[in-house]
């Protein structure tokens, strides 16, 4: 009986995990690729760089995969070690993403500020030598989304010191279209516009969310369980 559970775990614990490394490996991929083909594409941070679309993709990707592979050699070996690490890990990564989203919404005025002022300070390295993502990304963010600056668009003309826009703010692109004409550029402000959008598509967020929740706990409770199992096997035939 206690070797049909064990089996019966170690089958789940490795589908489980085979699932969340191939997870990874599909997240990863998206990073390498968004990193090859558009360089720091959405980095809109001048403090933070680095925190571009490619490298968070590429940094989950990894973090995944590892944590699955883990889980899958330990369910495959009863190793007790790797469950145990396995366990702990995903634990850790748990714990800080319900800390994160507690402190989000404790400190969510403060955030916006920062936010934003961190956005408008990244504004003067728009065009800017060594800043072509930053660049990219504004000039996606401002089409897709049809708004022009973070607050309003006479963000830009602290950037230019002078009236105008990228031609990204205009309401039909053309070279130079934002020169000295205020009647073609949009007029809603970007950062708005995106917290607009989050809120449109929170029901799909909290879905991922919730669905991301459960399959750590799926992961917590089947290498816990595995763990015990192993632990009580060995004690019954010693």
């Amino acid at each position: 009986m206690a070797e049909g559970c064990m089996m019966a775990l170690r089958y789940g614990m490795v589908f489980f995990n085979l699932l969340f490394w191939l997870g990874g490996c599909g997240i990863l991929g998206v990073g390498v690729w968004l990193s090859v083909t558009q360089g720091n594409f959405a980095t809109l941070s001048s403090s933070l760089p680095s925190l571009s679309a490619a490298n968070l993709l590429i940094a989950v990707g990894t973090i995944i995969m590892v944590i699955g592979c883990l889980g899958c050699v330990g369910a495959v070996k009863e190793s007790r070690p790797l469950l145990l690490t396995f366990f702990i890990l995903l634990l850790l990564i748990f714990f800080l993403e319900i800390l994160s989203i507690m402190l989000f919404f404790i400190y969510q005025d403060e955030i916006d500020h920062y936010a934003q002022r961190d956005l408008k300070k990244g504004l003067q390295l728009f065009g800017t030598e060594g800043n072509v993502g930053l660049t990219n990304a504004w000039m996606i963010v401002q089409t897709d989304f049809r708004c022009c600056g973070v607050t309003n668009h006479t963000d830009w003309f602290e950037v230019y010191n002078a009236s105008r826009v990228p031609d990204s703010c205009c309401l039909e692109y053309s070279d130079n279209c934002g020169l000295d004409n205020p009647g073609t550029w949009w007029t809603a402000p970007c950062y708005e516009r995106v917290k607009d959008w989050l809120n449109e598509n929170l029901v799909a967020l909290w879905i991922f969310a919730l669905c991301t929740a459960l399959t750590q706990i799926l992961g917590l409770v089947f290498s816990m369980t595995m763990f015990c199992q192993s632990v009580k096997v060995e004690t019954f035939y010693a």
